[in-house]
């Protein structure tokens, strides 16, 4: 199938957006040759900073295959965010539905047609303090695995450094001028599991490999090693909670030990006393 059409409203979209990019960022930008240029196909991207978006899309656009993201149903609705949305393509994800397959129907639906359909499979932005890509969730993984699509992972880093995650002040630091690096790598080997049934831990090990080769590519771009083990936010929530609870309790057991002390030192102030108390009785008796 030939390069899908880009259309008004994405064109519209990179007029907009297009020209703040190139006037306040400079651009690494690597791997454009692994980007297929006919054919459905997904790309599995790192998430570190709410402007990172920007950065992939314009990285994607320049390649003539524009990504259409997964959004909230909502979003879709009313207005000039839902009126952007439609027209650009982008697809809504139904999360009222309990059937993942369900969910993500719009997803398969467009690789089917040749599109390219962006995953954030982190599903958030990374907690990872370093800002590596965490343990990713399994909705890439299935929507391959039902189309059999290749799965280009992409990394990118940058966007992070102009608006860090999470930051509580000085949220958007454009100077000096930061660079946005993306980067593309081949796709991932997913043949393997093609044939088999997709159960919970098919899903686990298919999504493993896809964070395993972004977090590869991250690497590459960061020029340094990455952890041997993604980050796992529930465990770390789950670790810090039994912290909490532990000191919780040693506090708790402090402020015991120390209700303790004044009534052991007033026993212990009782016993002189009571010795000379007995003292003066004999000593009256004797007289």
């Amino acid at each position: 199938m030939s390069r899908r059409r880009i259309g008004f409203w994405y064109r519209l979209a990179a007029v907009i957006c297009k020209p703040p990019l190139l006037v306040l960022f400079k651009r690494d930008w690597r791997g454009m040759e692994h980007i297929p240029a006919d054919g459905g196909f997904i790309t599995a991207v790192n998430h570190n900073s709410y402007l990172d978006p920007l950065s992939y899309a314009h990285y994607q656009y320049n390649t003539g295959r524009v990504p259409r993201f997964l959004a909230k149903a909502g979003l879709f609705k009313s207005g000039f965010v839902g009126l952007m949305m439609r027209g650009t393509g982008q697809i809504p994800v139904y999360r009222e539905t309990t059937d993942a397959a369900t969910a993500f129907r719009a997803a398969v639906s467009a690789i089917h047609k040749g599109e390219c359909v962006a995953f954030y499979p982190e599903g958030t932005l990374t907690r990872d303090p370093e800002l590596w890509p965490m343990q990713g969730k399994t909705g890439a993984a299935r929507v391959a695995l039902l189309t059999k699509a290749p799965v280009i992972p992409v990394a990118q880093w940058g966007a992070n450094d102009a608006m860090p995650p999470y930051a509580k002040e000085n949220k958007l630091q454009l100077l000096p001028r930061k660079t946005l690096k993306v980067q593309a790598g081949p796709p991932v080997d997913l043949s393997a599991y093609y044939d088999q049934e997709p159960t919970a831990e098919v899903l686990r090990a298919v999504t493993d490999r896809i964070m395993a080769a972004i977090t590869e590519q991250l690497a590459e771009l960061r020029g340094e090693p990455a952890p041997a083990e993604p980050y796992d936010w529930r465990k770390a929530i789950a670790q810090e909670r039994r912290a909490a609870r532990e000191a919780a309790k040693t506090g708790r057991t402090a402020v015991t030990d120390r209700a303790a002390e004044p009534a052991a030192a007033t026993e212990g102030a009782a016993a002189p006393q009571q010795a000379r108390s007995t003292q003066q009785a004999q000593e009256d008796e004797g007289k």
